[in-house]
């Protein structure tokens, strides 16, 4: 369901002239029923509609008159009338095309008339002068000639004046434009209108011309022949003038194709001629009108852009169907192709390259028309395998991934069409067979899926060659596309090729197989894989697939809905999923919500036909996976049809839905639950509507025919109980302490609920209005949101307020606005920056309250301020708004006086920006467009202005200093103030920023000797009877600078808005042109000088909006600011002037965010010539330069060209400079300047994002920000040589003739961009920028002396080598590896070929050709090639780190040797060599090298890999075998697994340990076959004893973290049997080492693994040993429940979820009460505090509690329903409840209620209470406790709703009943303490003491449950007493709890 806006269509009237109106009243006759009667009452309505209505009834009154009568004057001159209102309309006005409708509907006679009348208005508007006209009679003709037939006829008559006025128009317009070059926004007009005329007169010769005689045109002479070569000769000048819009040049290219094909003769040799300009030819054989008219073409050199459009005209206008043209139109065509690849390669400029892929695919289509007649000699040059063709396809793989949308778009067309050419090229051929198309395929295939141009060319291919040729070739590509749709930007191209291929695939198996015979195939590839994703696929690959290809999916094919159905509601109730996937139940939902929104399902039909239940759609409402909640919503809310009535089904399960998951931490999710529940809300408005007609039909009907099923009024009831329970819900949901999710779903959707049925005055039939459930706590309650610390709550809060304040009484109280006033009085002024946000927010909603000015202000302001004139009606808003700045303006200029008196009192008492952030807030609320006191605005406005400069002058000293951060010391000694003085002396505007010439120096000994009296009263304040220093912090005045000058940007960015954009300005305008001019002045200055980040950032977001203003603005004075500023900026960085106050370091502070200003208010369609004219003066001052004297300006062009490269706004117009930018930002980097190479390197960085996009995951060497070499030196070909040359420096720097080592500042930069370059199957090898020449230079940079280069050049190697070349690339690589008989080795270059070996080895092995039988042959060859030099992996080779390296390769291939199962006799050599190596090494026979040696831990970590992964392969039953001689040599007695545990170097125990630890894994694992886990078994026999010891001996922490990872996952028995022989322990004393391993560890690694592993070892000794055990059991719980709080780490809190988990069955579910009440309880509370916890993970782990408890068959629900995965919300309900079933089992009701009794009381006293009343947070921008998740009410409501639940079930044993006093007197005293604090509070706390008001409101309504539930308690046992027994409860008692449930709100 769609929600759509009606759109209204507004409609000028027209009003006819005195003289027409005297005409029309002459012929008029007295009854009104004649045609002139009928036009002037039309004439006389003031609506546009009603004219049209008026208009449509003509031709039917002309129609019914008689024939005679037509001839009447009065029609003669009604028809005059009407061609004058034709051609006065604006061509955009509906009028003028229903008037065009009924000039051609007029009856036959009639015709010539009207024609003549229309032509004789039309030729007095051809004679006008006026330049001004020019453009309405160009749309007249236009309009002519397109809609009527009278008008074409009339334009027919008027032919020639018609040219000649166009001539004459177009000619004027032109010379105007030329005087006007400078004014932007006139010229852009007038060159539209040029526009407009060149395509009239194109519209003109294309249906007029071809009427006129021949004879009457073609003769030199003639007047219509002259007007037409003049008009060519105008848009041939048009063609070649480059500095008109791109749409005239393309026009005009159109037009004089146009005209010559209208001129020329004869028409045959007009192709030749096109041809010959294209090729530049010259012919002799032209007439002389050609080269007067178009000579320029023949004479110049034509440019790129007019050979472009010149082709796209000859494209558009001439004729290529049929081969009308004959050979030499062929053989334009392909001149036309090779002009138009030419030019591929040289534009680059965004919208030529647009216009370019635009015109390549008309001329694919030209193609295509041509060849379905064509010659055989075209259809050889243009099928597949024609040069044309592959450069075609060439440029279609270069701009396929382009970043404009229109470029990649016209690629696919391109690409498809080719496809359609070859195939009618090639027409007799068979496709399938075609080895064009197999080549294509097989290249697509091999392509990466991170290639967005591989979808949309497979989509196009399928579409030509059928997806069964294609299937073919891989089975596996539908599973291989869904593979991919786990990333989001990939996930709409991969569903769109899915839906080709699938509805392809269903429309061949149709026609070839009958019946339902198709589906089953059908279902087995595309349904199937999507149900395993569905189910068991990862969350984020699972919801893409639902959005995008599920839907396609159904509406491909509706009956497989029931297929999926069928499958899935079989283990829907089993397989609920987990809160990482959603199971069967989650896909369930997900077709079924898809299915009802496309609307093959109803919600009743899923009821009645048992598709499912009720339980299941609850389970999926509260699933813990929240795409499954979400689909569950979305099975309610959605559906195809709009008015679909609403059940009461669906709305009992909404209700359920909300008090589970109004509070939800992912942005995300939120969204989609107000986008749902407003689908919801919409379709009852509508439905309600239609059920509300259907009543009154109803009521209207025979009582005896009514039908006595359903009742329109129950179902209009049960909408409005529904809505009013929802807003219910959402009310009670604004609690005290309710966190930020809760608050900001409930105040959406409370605002979508008042946007759907909205406040409205009057008795209209309405179903439900908000404001009737608003009372005045409720609104209180909204009130409160102000005070969030979240803005956005603020605004949904201030949104909803504004609908409902006119229909709520509360705010017409004038105490209470006046309260709310004076709050917000107080915080505009307040210390903390959050609270003046709080103040604007108060204030912009109290203006809008009708009382507020003459109740509240009069209590403030000076009579003499504000006198509003009683005789003026003036808007109440503008009143209070006027009143309100008045009043903030009045009191900040007085703080501005205190403020130049003493800076550290304003920053301590009353910082000035809050005040003026309330005033640009509040302005923003004027109705600027109905001003009335507008002498009063003109005036405040220019005191406004006042104010900021003085302002500004008073804090800016402190924002321009040299270091506005470091400059104040940040201490808080008692001399604090003394020294801010100093300081504060010290930058005055005397500060003169000289950083470069000389440091500032901060006198120590300097005194002041005036202010004193004021410090040291600023200083202190009284608290009490004693003095309390309070330091006037540095952070405080800065932040009171940055954020006053923030402010003071923001309100003069918010006048200049004021300026009014059409000029000249009038006397009456807000503020002035002079006025803009200083505010722009004043944002230089402090763009210029700022050195404070937060200062110049939001003096730019001030300064773009005047600069926005003065873009669009035709005042020529004000329009050439922009330009001025930018050229005054430059020349002063260019100047390099040692005077100049330019910031040149953090990274120029303002100057590049004021250069950004200027250019991006640019207008983006004209020329951009401010950017061009900056860029190219950048680029040269950032390219080194011998002739500068300073590099001061290199380092402005390099941080502005960083800035204006990270600028969005400026789009693909910045793309040409790139290459410009990486050529400075690299030869920057060479400079010896340390400034200049950091600013180049941030450059560098910046165009590699800009270049390669936004890295989209966290693998560096990911192919998501990769592109082709091909693509990217097509698209930056200025780049080539220049790399190549930079990196053949670099490579002659590492290998020079000398045999010296030399390093190159530039290696790194150049090897990380050419490793961000690949291959690809697609590319030819007829391009000139081949990727060859880099290799050569790329192996050289692996010999280089740093590690890193020959790292890298490992990388970047790997993407120029095609896969097929790697064994071949490998081979040579081995073969240059020196012999063991060398002399000399070069270990630098061994290691570099090394790691260029490993990378291609690694590339070869992840490569998707891996099952064909080259790629094992070249495998084999490998091998081969390795085993020649394995001296380099034995104790020959004496470097350790080419050893190690070579050992990787081993690694390597020995890893997937054995992972692919690859055996074969040739590999026994290997395997043989290998276990040798291992064998021979220090492993077995012990090291002798010192650590200290280069590369020995590296060494070390090899050899270790390459025995774990022997020894891994050796478990795989197929080797056992093949391997067994390796193995017995390997793995002797003297090298094994617990061998290794014993060595000395922690490298090797750590890597040996981490595989001990996945074969544990393995052995527990169901998936692994009997015979590997036999042979782990084997493998680990033994290990337990040496673990143990390993772990008391064990100091290196990362080892011993994973011993004990390890002893967690042995089998307990067998590991606590060997604890006395292995390490003289007792299991007591084991355990207790473990628990003490926690407390003292600092690592939280250790203790997590270590509390689980003490865990487990409880467990197992509580059930041997429960009473031997008791003191350990404690200090575990004890640990548990320390661990559990907020202030532990996550890591730490996640651990403890999964030992609760894991304890369940055992401790908290238990029959019997192992642990006692208590400690059984507090592990319960464990599990309470870890569902509040503010992490999600750790939330979704405690939840899983709930999934075991659930599973015990001791835990007996209520509720008709299980649920098993549950979200936090729901856990934590079903937590309480659990509890209370458990106490009624274990018999201990009464002691268990007092227990939950003290939780929900909560563990604050007297004291903390008092405390938090009085303790005042000093942290400037501390917001107190920030609420992301935990609600405590919400905790302590449904715990106190399960205790009243559990009261009529519980007997108070006597000896608690004392215990039950003490707690009720605890509760008493609490209550009391509570209220006096409360009452202690200012007025409107919640305002000004939000964080202990939110407190004392908590623990009010705690301490009011807990005494509600006593007293039911207590009165219980007075009656039991009574009756001298205690039993169970009274009646009364029951009622009592009822009405307390009800109090609750909560009762179900």
């Amino acid at each position: 369901m769609v929600l759509k806006k009606k759109k209204v269509i507004q409609v000028d009237a027209f009003v006819l002239d005195h003289q027409l109106l005297e005409r029309l009243h002459f012929f008029a006759d007295a009854e009104g029923q004649n045609l002139a009667s009928h036009l002037l009452q039309c004439m006389q309505l003031s609506d546009g509609i009603q004219q049209i209505h008026c208009i449509k009834q003509i031709v039917p009154l002309l129609e019914k008159m008689h024939t005679n009568n037509l001839c009447d004057p009065m029609v003669k001159n009604c028809l005059d009338i009407l061609a004058v209102m034709f051609l006065s309309l604006d061509i955009k006005n509906p009028l003028k095309k229903v008037l065009a409708s009924c000039l051609n509907g007029l009856p036959e006679p009639l015709m010539a008339e009207a024609t003549v009348s229309l032509a004789g208005c039309l030729r007095e508007e051809l004679k006008s002068t006026d330049l001004s006209h020019y453009r309405n009679i160009m749309d007249n003709l236009a309009s002519c000639m397109e809609d009527t037939s009278v008008g074409k006829s009339s334009v027919h008559i008027l032919f020639k004046e018609a040219l000649q006025f166009l001539q004459k128009s177009i000619h004027e317009i032109e010379e105007e434009n030329r005087k006007l070059s400078r004014n932007r926004i006139t010229q852009t007009r007038l060159m539209h209108d040029l526009l407009m005329g060149v395509k009239v007169s194109m519209s003109l010769i294309q249906k007029i011309q071809e009427n006129l005689q021949e004879n009457l045109w073609k003769k030199v002479d003639a007047p219509i022949w002259q007007s037409m070569c003049g008009l060519l000769n105008t848009f041939t000048c048009f063609l070649i003038n480059e500095d008109l819009l791109q749409a005239v040049h393309m026009t005009a290219g159109l037009a004089v194709v146009l005209f010559l094909k209208t001129m020329f003769e004869p028409v045959e040799k007009l192709p030749c001629l096109i041809s010959d300009l294209l090729l530049g030819s010259r012919t002799s054989d032209i007439p002389e009108w050609f080269m007067d008219s178009c000579g320029n073409l023949c004479t110049v050199d034509l440019s790129d852009s007019v050979l472009l459009f010149l082709s796209h005209g000859a494209l558009a206008m001439l004729e290529w169907k049929n081969s009308s043209m004959g050979p030499s139109g062929e053989k334009l065509l392909l001149d036309i192709a090779l002009a138009l690849l030419s030019l591929s390669k040289r534009l680059k400029e965004s919208s030529m390259a647009a216009s370019l892929s635009r015109i390549l695919t008309i001329w694919t289509n030209s193609a295509l028309d041509t060849l379905q007649s064509s010659s055989e000699n075209l259809k050889l040059s243009l099928n597949g395998n024609s040069n044309i063709v592959e450069k075609m396809l060439d440029y279609v793989y270069a701009h396929w991934e382009h970043p404009l949308d229109a470029v990649r778009h016209q690629t696919k067309l391109i690409f498809k069409n080719l496809l359609q050419i070859h195939h009618a090229s090639v027409k007799e051929s068979v496709v399938k067979l075609d080895p064009f198309f197999s080549m294509l395929t097989k290249n697509l295939l091999s392509l990466e899926w991170h290639v967005k141009g591989k979808y949309s060319s497979l989509g196009c291919l399928v579409e030509c060659v059928g997806i069964e040729n294609i299937l073919e070739m891989d089975r596996t590509i539908p599973s291989q596309i869904l593979d991919v749709m786990n990333d989001q930007s990939f996930a709409p191209y991969a569903s769109d090729l899915l839906e080709t291929m699938f509805t392809n695939h269903k429309k061949h198996l149709t026609s070839v197989l009958e019946g339902n015979g198709w589906i089953d195939k059908w279902h087995e590839t595309w349904v199937s894989p999507l149900l395993l994703i569905l189910c068991d696929g990862n969350p984020e690959q699972a919801t893409y697939v639902t959005d995008y290809y599920l839907p396609k999916l159904l509406k491909c094919s509706p009956e497989s809905l029931n297929y999926m159905i069928k499958i899935l509601q079989t283990s829907a109730e089993t397989n609920v999923g987990t809160c990482n996937t959603r199971g069967a139940l989650g896909a369930l939902m997900a077709c079924l919500r898809t299915a009802r929104a496309l609307g093959h399902l109803q919600f009743t039909d899923m009821m009645h036909g048992s598709l499912v239940s009720i339980g299941c759609i609850k389970q999926g409402l509260v699933h813990q996976h929240d795409q499954v909640r979400i689909d569950a919503l979305g099975l309610l809310c959605e559906s195809h049809r709009s008015t679909e009535i609403t059940s009461a089904e669906e709305m009992e399960l909404i209700s359920f839905f909300l008090r589970y998951n109004l509070s939800n931490q992912s942005p995300a999710v939120r969204q989609q639950i107000c986008s749902l529940l407003k689908k919801l809300f919409c379709r009852i408005c509508e439905s309600s509507q239609t059920v509300h007609k259907m009543q009154q039909m109803k009521s209207k009907q025979d009582p005896v025919n009514q039908v006595a099923t359903w009742d329109p009024l129950t179902t209009l009831q049960s909408y409005k109980d529904f809505m009013s329970a929802v807003c219910g819900i959402l009310f009670e949901a604004l609690f005290p302490g309710s966190s930020h999710p809760t608050r900001f779903t409930v105040l959406t959707l409370l605002g979508i609920i008042t946007e759907i049925f909205p406040i409205s005055e009057g008795q209209s039939q309405k179903l439900f209005q908000l404001a009737q459930e608003v009372d005045p706590t409720r609104v209180q309650t909204l009130l409160h949101c102000f005070a969030s610390t979240f803005e956005e709550v603020k605004i949904l809060a201030f949104e909803l307020l504004m609908r409902l304040h006119s229909a709520v009484p509360y705010f017409q109280d004038v105490e209470k606005l006046h309260q709310l006033f004076q709050v917000a009085m107080q915080l505009s002024t307040s210390t903390k920056p959050y609270d003046c946000v709080t103040a604007s927010y108060l204030l912009k909603f109290l203006i809008f309250q009708k009382g507020l000015l003459k109740v509240c202000l009069k209590k403030h302001l000076h009579l003499n301020i504000f006198q509003p004139d009683e005789d003026v009606p003036a808007d109440p808003v503008e009143e209070n708004t006027l009143a309100v700045i008045r009043y903030l303006l009045e009191n900040v200029e007085g703080e501005i006086l205190q403020a130049e008196k003493s800076l550290l009192q304003a920053a301590a008492s009353f910082p000035m920006y809050g005040r003026v952030h309330c005033i640009t807030e509040v302005l923003h609320q004027l109705p600027l467009k109905n001003l009335t006191l507008f002498s009063e605005w003109k005036k405040m406005i220019a005191k406004l202005i006042g104010m900021s400069y003085k302002l500004s002058a008073v804090v800016s000293p402190v924002v321009q200093s040299s270091s506005p951060e470091g400059l104040i010391p940040m201490d808080a000694d008692t001399d604090t103030s003394e020294r801010l003085q100093l300081i504060l002396c010290e930058i005055q505007p005397c500060d003169t920023n000289d950083y470069f010439t000389e440091a500032k120096l901060l006198k120590e000994h300097c005194r002041l000797d005036c202010a004193n009296e004021r410090a040291e009263s600023i200083a202190t304040e009284d608290k009490g009877e004693e003095q309390q220093t309070c330091d006037v912090t540095a952070q405080m005045v800065l932040v009171c600078c940055w954020r006053s000058m923030k402010a003071i940007s923001l309100l003069l960015g918010k006048l200049c808005q004021l300026l009014p954009l059409q000029f000249p300005i009038c006397s009456d305008a807000l503020i002035t042109v002079e006025q803009v001019e200083e505010i722009g002045e004043y944002f230089k200055h402090h763009l210029l000088k700022s050195r404070h980040r937060g200062a110049f950032e939001l003096a730019y977001a001030g300064f773009v909006k005047l600069t926005d203003i003065l873009s669009r603005c035709n005042d020529e004075r004000l329009h050439k600011l922009p330009q001025q500023w930018l050229c005054n900026v430059l020349e002063e960085i260019k100047s390099s002037d040692p005077s100049s106050k330019l910031c040149a370091t953090r990274r120029s502070a303002g100057i590049p965010f004021y250069i950004q200003a200027l250019l991006a208010s640019e207008p983006k369609k004209g020329k951009t010539s401010l950017l061009k004219m900056t860029m190219e003066e950048l680029i040269t001052l950032a390219s080194p330069s011998d002739v500068q004297p300073s590099t001061i300006p290199q380092v402005h062009a390099l941080n502005i060209l960083r800035a204006l490269f990270k600028d969005t706004r400026l789009g693909e117009n910045i793309i040409p400079y790139v290459a410009d930018g990486m050529r400075a930002a690299i030869l920057g980097f060479t400079s010896s300047v340390w400034a200049v190479r950091n600013s180049s390197t941030l450059l560098f960085s910046t165009l590699i994002t800009r270049i390669f996009g936004v890295k989209r995951g966290k693998d560096e060497n990911s192919k998501k920000n990769r592109m082709t070499g091909r693509e990217f030196f097509t698209r930056f070909p200025n780049l080539y040589p220049f790399l190549l040359s930079q990196l053949e420096v670099v490579a002659n720097a590492v290998n020079s003739e000398t045999g010296e080592s030399k390093l190159h500042p530039s290696s790194f930069l150049l090897l990380l961009i050419l490793g961000k370059l690949y291959l690809s199957p697609m590319d030819g090898t007829y391009s000139a920028l081949t990727m060859a020449p880099f290799v050569p230079f790329i192996l050289r940079c692996g010999h280089s002396p740093v590690y890193r280069t020959r790292e890298m050049s490992g990388r970047a190697l790997v993407p120029f080598i095609m896969i097929s070349q790697v064994p071949q690339t490998v081979s040579s690589l081995l073969a240059g590896l020196p012999d063991c008989t060398d002399p000399f080795v070069r270990q630098n270059a061994v290691h570099g070929t090394l790691l260029q070996v490993f990378h291609l080895l690694q590339s070869y092995l992840e490569s998707k050709h891996r099952a064909n039988s080259d790629f094992l042959q070249g495998l084999n060859s490998i091998i081969t090639c390795i085993e020649t030099k394995l001296w380099l992996a034995k104790r020959q080779n004496l470097c350790l780190v080419t050893r190690a390296a070579y050992l990787d390769v081993l690694v390597l291939l020995s890893n997937y040797l054995g992972k692919s199962r690859i055996k074969g006799t040739e590999l026994l050599g290997f395997w043989e060599q290998t276990g040798t190596i291992i064998y021979d090494s220090e492993l077995a026979t012990g090291v002798s090298y010192s650590p200290a040696v280069p590369g020995f831990a590296q060494y070390l970590q090899s050899i270790t890999k390459l025995f774990v992964s022997m020894s891994s392969i050796t478990a795989y039953p197929e080797f056992e075998n093949c391997l067994l001689r390796a193995s017995e040599k390997t793995v002797g007695p003297s090298l094994s697994v617990a061998h290794l545990l014993h060595s000395d170097f922690h490298e090797v125990r750590l890597l040996v340990l981490e595989a001990t630890l996945l074969w544990l894994k393995q052995v527990n694992s169901k998936h692994v076959i009997e015979g590997r886990r036999r042979n782990l078994l084997c493998l680990l026999s033994g290990l337990e004893a040496i673990l143990l010891k390993r772990a008391i001996m064990e100091k290196h922490p990362e080892c011993f973290c994973k011993v004990l990872e390890v002893l967690h996952c042995m089998d307990l028995g067998n590991m606590l049997s060997k604890t006395e022989d292995a390490i003289k322990m007792n299991q007591r004393d084991f355990l207790r080492w473990i628990l003490d391993i926690v407390d003292i560890s600092d690592s939280i690694e250790i203790q997590s693994v270590s509390l689980k592993f003490a865990s487990k070892l409880i467990v197992h000794l509580t059930q041997n040993w429960q009473e031997e055990v008791k003191s350990e059991v404690k200090q575990w719980i004890e640990i548990v429940t320390y661990s559990c709080e907020s202030e532990q780490q996550i890591d730490l809190r996640l651990a403890v979820a999964e030992i609760l988990v894991s304890i369940t069955p055992f401790f908290l579910t238990s029959q019997k009460l192992l642990l006692g009440l208590s400690d059984t309880l507090l592990l319960w509370k464990c599990v309470v505090q870890l569902l509040q916890c503010e992490e999600q993970i750790v939330r979704d782990a405690a939840a899983n509690v709930i999934r075991v408890a659930q599973s015990q068959e001791n835990i007996f629900r209520k509720t008709e329903l299980d649920f098993h995965v549950v979200n936090e919300s729901m856990a934590l309900d079903l937590t309480f409840s659990i509890m209370c079933d458990l106490l009624q089992q274990w018999e201990q009701t009464s002691a268990g209620v007092l227990v939950l009794l003290e939780w929900l009381l909560g563990k604050e006293d007297v004291k903390d209470l008092e405390s938090t009343a009085l303790v005042e947070n000093d942290y400037l921008f501390d917001k107190g406790q920030t609420n992301f998740w935990a609600e405590t009410l919400m905790k302590v409501r449904q715990l106190g709703r399960h205790l009243l639940l559990l009261i009529p079930m519980t007997r108070v044993n006597p000896c608690d009943q004392e215990k039950l006093h003490q707690l009720a007197r605890l509760a008493s005293d609490q209550a009391q303490l509570v209220a006096q604090l409360l009452k202690d509070m200012p007025p409107t706390p919640e305002f000004s003491r939000t964080v202990e008001f939110t407190k004392l409101a908590i623990q009010s309504e705690r301490i009011s449950i807990v005494r509600q539930i006593l007293g039911l308690l207590n009165s219980e046992i007075e009656a039991c007493g009574e009756q001298g027994k205690v039993g169970n409860m009274t009646t009364d008692s029951l009622c009592a709890v009822d009405h307390s449930l009800t109090t609750l709100g909560t009762k179900d």
